[in-house]
């Protein structure tokens, strides 16, 4: 992994349940000072373009990418997050923090059309997309993007049914299913799923349309001019032709003069498709580990039965550790939400310390994680903001793994000269507490470590050879750290 990678630290700047007061831009931008301090060189931020849902919209439902909370449209001028100028402030604050700011790209659909089209089209099976279950007729679809409260200002584009190839609803029938358009056809370099995964939600958009390709191209150029932001995070790859990303990054790569760094979310817990994904676009991504999050969850819920030795086991972050984001839960995963599986809270600890003290991945930490979660009284993870400390100050150097006892795992970082008091020793266990002999290097022989975490309240001297006896409670993690470094990191 590149240096420049292991730097990277990123928070999921939102989570779905965020209250609808158009005051979000305001509290990043307040809390800017207090990440950077933490340790956070990134933050992804949620769709900050208007929703169908106006204000109540968490942004996923797009309907205009050039409203930033700007116009009336929708029932609202804010967005759920706020306005377009509380936007653009937030991001410049974060920024000056050194803050890397990622936008939330979200270019699958189209949601909230503003009037109704007479399009032919024939309805497919829900379980086999490749499956055509009717003879083409007229359906009425909500295809017709106007956009009369923006009135023409950055763009006089316009969207019709010839820039999508289906929707779900017949609003003649008023009839749910999946409508392909007479004359289309779903795109072919997508996810197997269902057949054939291209149709997610809302009007489709036509990856196929030379049109569709200028307009986002033309729209992606305009957006990083207003906003500035340092890189994206792509919604909901699996259901857009594979190589238009390697087009649209490449291009704006190269007008911009930007890295662009990038994190595609393709939800598959088989790494072998993210690993397609990887390759058939050109590796001009990272994505998020997926697959991990599953070995997570799963080991959260198996009371104490989880081999923890295999806990990377058909992960991205083994199969491909330079391009794999890393993370515990999200937006998406969190109770009450479409791909729910949240890791229990017990684990969450031991899942943060697997992502944030360790060589490989990129982490991303769950804003609800950090911050709790009201809407379900769930609390913020505890010590998670010490975790993400001590990898900024003090996991460095050669990991050393002892994944080597199906309930107790740890590994070792011996430190680096540059970074004075790093180094550590992390233990972890699913099931009863333990201790585990680990060596964290010669150059540590006897200093004093205790646990960051204060799960242990011993404090262990490392012998002559920088080895000791490190202990872990059932069910905890213990992140060892030299007693001045511990000294700091909680001051």
């Amino acid at each position: 992994m590149s240096k420049e990678n292991k730097k990277r630290t990123i928070l999921q700047g939102f989570e779905w349940y965020l209250p609808d007061d158009g005051d979000h831009w305001n509290r990043l931008a307040g809390q800017a000072k207090e990440l950077q301090k933490m340790g956070i060189t990134g933050i992804w931020l949620p769709p900050a373009y208007k929703g169908t849902g106006g204000i109540h919209d968490v942004g996923y439902g797009v309907y205009d990418m050039y409203d930033l909370g700007e116009f009336n449209q929708k029932g609202s001028i804010p967005t759920k997050y706020g306005t377009k100028e509380q936007y653009l402030t937030a991001i410049k604050k974060l920024q000056a923090a050194g803050i890397k700011v990622y936008a939330d790209i979200v270019l699958n659909h189209r949601m909230g059309a503003d009037g109704v089209e007479e399009v032919n089209a024939v309805l497919d099976s829900s379980n086999n997309r490749n499956n055509c279950i009717s003879a083409p007729y007229p359906i009425l679809a909500w295809t017709k993007f106007t956009f009369p409260g923006r009135n023409g200002v950055y763009s006089d584009f316009t969207w019709n049914a010839s820039h999508f190839d289906g929707v779900d609803w017949d609003d003649r029938k008023k009839q749910n299913g999946i409508f392909l358009f007479e004359g289309k056809s779903w795109e072919q370099n997508v996810d197997k799923e269902l057949g054939n995964y291209d149709y997610l939600m809302g009007a489709d958009l036509d990856m196929g349309n030379q049109e569709v390709i200028d307009e986002l191209d033309r729209w992606g150029k305009w957006y990083l001019e207003q906003t500035n932001v340092d890189g994206f995070r792509l919604d909901a790859v699996k259901h857009i032709n594979f190589s238009f990303y390697t087009h649209w990054l490449l291009k704006l790569r190269k007008e911009s003069g930007k890295e662009l760094h990038t994190i595609a979310e393709y939800w598959n817990p088989n790494a072998s498709a993210l690993c397609h994904y990887l390759d058939a676009s050109g590796h001009v991504t990272t994505l998020f580990d997926v697959p991990l999050h599953f070995n997570f969850n799963k080991a959260s819920g198996n009371n104490g039965n989880f081999d923890m030795r295999r806990i990377f086991e058909g992960t991205l972050t083994d199969a491909r550790p330079d391009y794999a984001v890393t993370f515990v839960d999200n937006h998406d995963t969190q109770p009450g939400q479409a791909l729910e599986s949240f890791v229990q809270a017990w684990f969450k600890p031991l899942a943060y310390a697997l992502i944030l003290l360790r060589d490989d991945g990129i982490p991303c930490i769950f804003y609800g994680d950090l911050y709790g979660i009201p809407h379900d009284n769930i609390p913020p993870v505890k010590g998670l903001p010490e975790l993400i400390k001590a990898r900024n100050f003090s996991a460095y150097g050669t990991q050393t793994d002892y994944f080597d006892h199906e309930n107790i795992i740890g590994w070792t970082r011996n430190g680096s000269p540059d970074m004075p008091d790093s180094g550590m020793a992390v233990i972890m266990s699913e099931g009863p507490g333990g201790s585990k002999y680990m060596c964290v290097g010669a150059e540590h022989a006897g200093e004093t470590f205790v646990d960051l975490l204060g799960n242990c309240t011993d404090k262990i001297v490392l012998n002559e050879t920088g080895c000791g006896d490190f202990k872990v409670g059932g069910g905890s993690v213990s992140v060892w750290l030299p007693e001045k470094a511990c000294t700091r990191l909680t001051e």
